[in-house]
C-alpha cells in the first residue's frame, strides 16, 4: 500500500512544496572501510582493500583506509552529529575483516563490541541503525583461496551472516546482504580499478553468480536467526540505460548493458532466472556452466524492500573503438567491465557534471524508480545512495557552503516525490555520505560528504547541505527553488 503525498501545485515560475509521507524515512550513509580507519586494531585483519591500496599505482596519491575519518574512535561525536542534523535512520557497513578476520571460523568480540556500542548510541539517539554486511571487505585470506569466483566464498559470507545476525540481532532490525555487486564483481574482477583489482571477464561473471548465491544463503541465514519483525534487503547500484539514438545498434547497446548492469542480479534475485540475452551475450566467453542445478532457487530469497543507489544515468551507442572502455565513469583502465560487450561506447548526458565527471540528471532517478516499481509490483523501495561530489573548501569564517550538492539533493528528493505521487512505494532516502571520506580508487581527492572532514586533524565541519538535508528531514517537507520546477 503506498501511502498518499500531498502535492502543492505551484503557480508558474514559483517553487514547490512537497510533502513527503508522514513515515518516510530520512538517512544519511557510510561504509566501514571508507570510514573507520583503525585498519590493525582489536584483531581486525587485512581486506581486500587494504591490500589493494598497498598496490602501486592502484589509488590516487597512495592513499589508504588505515585511518580514513577515523569513525572507530570518534563514532559518538558522528552519532551526535547526525542527531544534530535530525537524521532518523543510519545505514552502515560492518567491516567483514573486523568481526571474522579470516573469514572463516569464530567472530572477534571486540569487533562486535564496537558496532554494538554504536548501535546502542543510534537507539538511544532515535536513529535506526541500518547495517549492510559486505561493503566490498572481502577478508584478505577468503580472496586468496580465489574470492568471489569461488563458490565457497558464498557458503563462508552465509556464516558470517550468521554471526552478525547472532551478535546485533536484538538491536538492528533492517539488514542488507550486499552493497552494490556490481561493483565488486566486475569492477573487481572485471576492469580491475577496485579491488582486488583482477582483470579477467570470466572471472567477473563468476564472481556476480557468486555474489548472488551468497546473498540467498544470508538471507536464509539472517530469517533463522533474527526474530520476525526484521527486515532484509539487498542493495544495487542501477544503471538508469538510455540509447544514444533510437538506431538498431544503440538500443540493442543499451539492452546489453541493462542485462550486465541490472538484470544479471534482479533475474535471479527477484524473478527466479537468469535473462537468456546475458546467456547469449556471453556465450563467447562462458557457457555458465558454474551455475549449478537449485543455485537460482537458493538466489531467489524473498525480501522486505528493495535498495537503490542511483546517481547518474548511463547513455550508451553501439558503435565504439576498442580504446573506449573507460568512459563510463568508473575508473580508467585498459580492461572493460563490461563482458561481452566491448563494442558499446559511453556518453555523458547533456548539462551539468558532478566532480566525478558523472552527469547530474535527477529525471533518471524517476525514471528507474518507475520502471522498478513496474518490473517488480508490490516490493517496497529505498534510495539507499543518492549524493554528489564537489570541489569543497572552508571559506575564511569556517564555513562550508555547497549550493551544488543542495541543487543536486532537490533536484533529486523532487524526482523521488514525483514517483511516489505516481504510485510506486518508496519507503525512504539514504543521502551519501554523512561524512568526506577514502573515495576508493580516488583516495581522499573526492568529497561526497554532507560534513566535511579535515582530513590531517579529523576535524568535523557540517557544510551548508547538511543543515538543508537536516532541515528537510526533520520537517518531511521539501521546498523547491524555481529553477529546479520542470
Amino acid at each position: 500500500m503506498v501511502t498518499a503525498v500531498r502535492h502543492v501545485a505551484p503557480q508558474a515560475g514559483t517553487p514547490e512544496t512537497l510533502a513527503f509521507p508522514p513515515l518516510f524515512l530520512w538517512g544519511t550513509a557510510t561504509a566501514a572501510y571508507q570510514i573507520e580507519g583503525a585498519a590493525a586494531v582489536d584483531g581486525r585483519t587485512p581486506s581486500i582493500w587494504d591490500t589493494y591500496c598497498r598496490t602501486p599505482g592502484r589509488v590516487r596519491n597512495g592513499d589508504t583506509g588505515d585511518v580514513a575519518t577515523d569513525h572507530y574512535h570518534r563514532w559518538r561525536e558522528d552519532v551526535a552529529m547526525m542527531a544534530d542534523l535530525g537524521v532518523g535512520a543510519y545505514r552502515f557497513s560492518l567491516a567483514w575483516p573486523r568481526i571474522q578476520p579470516t573469514g572463516r571460523g569464530p567472530s572477534v568480540q571486540k569487533g562486535l563490541d564496537f558496532y554494538r556500542r554504536l548501535t546502542d548510541e543510534l537507539l538511544e539517539k532515535n536513529i535506526k541503525p541500518v547495517a549492510t554486511l559486505y561493503h566490498w571487505d572481502l577478508p584478505q585470506e577468503l580472496e586468496d583461496a580465489g574470492g568471489w569466483p569461488e563458490r565457497v566464498t558464498a557458503d563462508r559470507f552465509a556464516e558470517y551472516a550468521s554471526l552478525a545476525a547472532e551478535a546485533l540481532g536484538d538491536r538492528v532490525h533492517t539488514w542488507t546482504t550486499l552493497n552494490e555487486p556490481w561493483c565488486s564483481s566486475f569492477l573487481g574482477y572485471g576492469s580491475g580499478v577496485h579491488a582486488p583489482g583482477r582483470t579477467d571477464p570470466v572471472a567477473a561473471l563468476r564472481a556476480a553468480h557468486h555474489l548472488n548465491l551468497g546473498h540467498g544463503k544470508a538471507v536464509q541465514a539472517l530469517r533463522a536467526s533474527l526474530p520476525s519483525r526484521a527486515q532484509i534487503s539487498v542493495t544495487l547500484n542501477f544503471h538508469h540505460v538510455r540509447p544514444l539514438s533510437e538506431q538498431a545498434q544503440d538500443v540493442d547497446a543499451a539492452r546489453r548493458i541493462d542485462a550486465l548492469a541490472n538484470r544479471v542480479f534482479t533475474g535471479p534475485m527477484l524473478k527466479g532466472a537468469y535473462p537468456d540475452d546475458l546467456f547469449q551475450d556471453t556465450a563467447r566467453l562462458t557457457d555458465w556452466s558454474f551455475v549449478r542445478d537449485g543455485d537460482v532457487q537458493e538466489i531467489h530469497q524473498p525480501l522486505d524492500f528493495l535498495g537503490v543507489n542511483y546517481y547518474s544515468p548511463t547513455l550508451v551507442s553501439g558503435d565504439a573503438p576498442e580504446s573506449s572502455h573507460g568512459s563510463d565513469g568508473h575508473g580508467n583502465s585498459a580492461h572493460s567491465p563490461w563482458p561481452g560487450a566491448k563494442d558499446v561506447a559511453f556518453h555523458l548526458t547533456p548539462g551539468p557534471t558532478t566532480a566525478m565527471g558523472w552527469s547530474v540528471d535527477p529525471t533518471g532517478l524517476n525514471e528507474l524508480l518507475l520502471r522498478l516499481d513496474a518490473d517488480f509490483p508490490g516490493l517496497p523501495l529505498m534510495i539507499t545512495e543518492n549524493g554528489a561530489a564537489f570541489d569543497d573548501y572552508v571559506n575564511p569564517q569556517g564555513e562550508v557552503n555547497d549550493p551544488d550538492r543542495i541543487a543536486y539533493l532537490e533536484g533529486h528528493l523532487a524526482a523521488v516525490h514525483r514517483a511516489i505521487a505516481a504510485g510506486v512505494d518508496v519507503r525512504g532516502y539514504f543521502l551519501w555520505s554523512l561524512l568526506d571520506n577514502f573515495e576508493w580508487g580516488y583516495g581522499y581527492s573526492r568529497r561526497f560528504g554532507a560534513v566535511y572532514v579535515d582530513y590531517p586533524t579529523g576535524k568535523r565541519i557540517p557544510k551548508a547541505s547538511a543543515h538543508w538535508y537536516g532541515k528537510v528531514a526533520r520537517s518531511g517537507v521539501l521546498h523547491t527553488s524555481t529553477e529546479s520546477v520542470d
